[in-house]
């Protein structure tokens, strides 16, 4: 079965096409229950997210801040497995009809086996990975069963990157570009720096392939001011924390849905 990289692409075409940037929601599979993370997909979906990416939590995120990291305990503490997160990509697709990117660590990948792990996740109708910490240069046979099962493959750049770094990873990524806002973890700021603008201008100059930016994106300013420059808004840390600040799981569902609201509400009205 073929993944959706091409519902991916379509969706990012979409939303360009709409003169507006895409709204991609990031959420930690299996929290902070297997059924409650789906239901948190279809909440931010129900509220306005373009896109979404499930996070398969790992017990040492090198990429993540502390509310991640917070939420990706709780997830590993109740067990969660590789299975919970193809079945929360494979019901929120079904769910939702948005594209559903996996973003993980290169080590439970390894493990668990490319060549398993990629028609898993394309016979769950995922649309591909984003893998922080998987070098370029060691990509190819993550790349070969991703090309094979019609899977998007991508990559992180950051404003530490240099121009010839930049091309070699974006030639080699699919779907889109991830840029990272700033050298840091995820969490969120006080505002979106200078920085993340110049990166996807020197990203863009490398690929035709889409820039979207992540790290530190929390408010509809934030979404609204990164909209005027990039293909693609990444929100994560601020939705997490709304559901960790949640009374209860309700609160927590109705919390993100609003939020993805007003976030979708700022890359429409991009500057």
């Amino acid at each position: 079965m073929s993944g959706n990289r091409e519902l991916l692409e379509s969706a990012l075409a979409k939303a360009a096409s709409e003169d507006r940037a895409a709204l991609i929601a990031y959420l930690p599979g299996g929290f902070p229950t297997v059924d409650g993370g789906i239901e948190a997909v279809k909440a931010v979906v129900a509220g306005g997210a373009d896109i979404v990416e499930v996070g398969l939590p790992h017990s040492d995120p090198v990429l993540d801040g502390p509310v991640i990291q917070t939420a990706d305990d709780i997830a590993l503490r109740g067990g969660v497995k590789i299975a919970d997160i193809m079945r929360t990509v494979r019901e929120a697709h079904e769910a939702t009809g948005v594209p559903i990117l996996v973003m993980t660590y290169w080590n439970p990948i390894d493990r668990y086996g490319v060549e398993r792990f990629t028609a898993e996740l394309a016979a769950a109708g995922g649309a591909g990975c984003i893998l922080p910490d998987l070098p370029v240069q060691e990509s190819g046979l993550w790349r070969e069963h991703a090309e094979k099962h019609g899977l998007a493959t991508v990559f992180v750049v950051a404003p530490s990157s240099k121009d010839a770094r930049l091309a070699t990873i974006t030639a080699a990524g699919s779907g889109f570009v991830y840029a990272s806002s700033l050298m840091g973890v995820t969490g969120t700021r006080e505002s979106v720096g200078e920085q993340a603008q110049e990166l996807v201008r020197r990203t863009r100059a490398t690929t035709e392939l889409p820039v979207c930016v992540g790290i530190g994106v929390s408010t509809r300013e934030h979404a609204e001011q990164v909209a005027g420059f990039a293909d693609g808004v990444i929100v994560g840390s601020a939705f997490v924390k709304r559901m960790l600040d949640a009374p209860d799981a309700a609160a927590g569902l109705a919390a993100v849905r609003a939020l993805a609201g007003e976030l979708a509400e700022g890359v429409r009205k991009r500057r």
